[in-house]
């Protein structure tokens, strides 16, 4: 008997926030917003707070002594759907992004049997925060760094808020999400899900 049931999808989340657990940040209220439309298509999700691990400094999959970028990087391989969620600071991704997409940048080199680079086959998602404009170069930096690893880039697959210029409003002290990035953020989730499932079917050609 066979069964048209769509693959399971795993979503992971890297929350590229300069605060530390518990404090409160709204770049991981922005990757929970995603999360909610992810998970309305049957996606399994995981959030990690990057500042909470010591992601060592370099270019390579393991930097040795303590650090533990490893351990993000095994969630990162075993999901579909990689979402970066990220402040803006001084107009540009916060330093933390910039950290995991250097250390992205290793798996370049790091191949299947086929040649393909190991996050090849993989979506990535970009979501923004911030009370200052910004966020379409954000999401352009960062896409750019993701792509060029390997990650596919669904349609539309950015959602964003920022406040008024020069404003001290945070996406935590909305009251509720505005309609506009609601939709924006649901266009998004359910693009990211159709394409993870689409590679899953169907890998890119081999490289050799």
């Amino acid at each position: 008997m066979t069964t048209n049931a769509p693959s399971a999808i795993r979503a992971v989340a890297l929350v590229c926030s300069l605060k530390a657990s518990p404090a409160p940040s709204s770049s991981q209220s922005m990757a929970e917003h995603v999360f909610g439309y992810l998970r309305k298509d049957g996606v399994e999700c995981e959030l990690v707070r990057c500042v909470d691990f010591h992601i060592a400094p370099g270019v390579e999959v393991d930097m040795g002594d303590s650090d533990q970028w490893p351990q993000i990087r095994g969630k990162i391989l075993a999901a579909d759907i990689l979402l970066l969620s990220t402040p803006i600071w001084l107009g540009h991704p916060s330093s933390v992004t910039q950290r995991v997409l250097e250390r992205l940048d290793a798996d370049l080199s790091t191949t299947d049997d086929e040649g393909r680079p190991a996050m090849v086959g993989k979506v990535a998602l970009v979501s923004v925060v911030g009370n200052e404009d910004g966020a379409h170069k954000v999401v352009a930096d960062v896409f750019q760094g993701l792509n060029d690893v390997g990650f596919s880039i669904p349609a539309q697959g950015c959602t964003y808020w920022t406040g008024p210029a020069m404003g001290s409003e945070d996406f935590n002290d909305l009251d509720e999400v505005p309609e506009q990035v609601a939709s924006t953020t649901e266009a998004a989730a359910r693009n990211a899900v159709h394409l993870a499932r689409t590679l899953k079917q169907s890998l890119y050609p081999a490289y050799q």
